[in-house]
């Protein structure tokens, strides 16, 4: 039985790297920030919020068929620190662990979500393991959460996790993303993320 959780999906950045949205990018016509909505739904949180900021409009209008709270971050482009903050604050003094995720790893499936909260027994956290990092997705105590007041710019929780040695689930797949033009193409390549140049005019 999973535990009961809320989520967070970081989907405010501007895709610098990239230069076009990558909350946007399809996997079987769906957006990613779609799709990675849909398998956090499918844990059951008792809330979900997408913290949304660049491409606020075309990225909220992507999330229309999830069942999901839109939080606009204006401050986006400061970095992933505002995006935690509003988060905290959303969910302040619901003292439960938080799923927290972003869009640009498409080879997160849903068994990941699940093994995470497997893992989980709010002693510590529980966080993804790929190469030698540790990062998200991740499911935060609520206490973890609370503490982003302390962060700024695009720094994440990794150096608070210094202090309490997180739980950590290997999923070295993940070590991919998309800051760039030639991850899409691998992405694409590896049949993770749909080839425009295969539509059929």
């Amino acid at each position: 039985m999973t535990i009961a959780h809320d989520a967070v999906i970081l989907a405010a950045g501007g895709s610098r790297r990239l230069g076009r949205p990558k909350q946007l990018l399809t996997v079987d016509g769906e957006p990613l920030v779609a799709r990675v909505a849909r398998l956090a739904l499918g844990t059951r949180p008792s809330r979900t919020l997408v913290i949304v900021g660049a491409y606020e409009d075309d990225v909220a209008a992507a999330l229309a068929p999830c069942d999901v709270e839109i939080v606009a971050n204006t401050a986006w482009t400061t970095g992933m620190a505002s995006s935690l903050q509003l988060a905290a604050r959303a969910l302040h003094g619901r003292g439960r662990p938080v799923l927290l995720t972003v869009v640009d790893q498409p080879s997160l499936m849903a068994s990941h979500f699940a093994a995470l909260l497997a893992a989980h027994d709010d002693g510590r956290d529980t966080v993804s393991a790929y190469g030698d990092a540790l990062g998200v997705p991740a499911v935060l105590r609520a206490s973890t959460l609370a503490r982003a007041t302390a962060l700024d710019g695009d720094t994440g929780f990794r150096r608070l996790w210094a202090k309490v040695p997180p739980r950590a689930v290997r999923a070295d797949e993940l070590g991919e993303d998309l800051d760039d033009e030639a991850d899409v193409t691998r992405a694409m390549a590896a049949g993770l993320l749909d080839d425009p140049r295969n539509k059929l005019a």
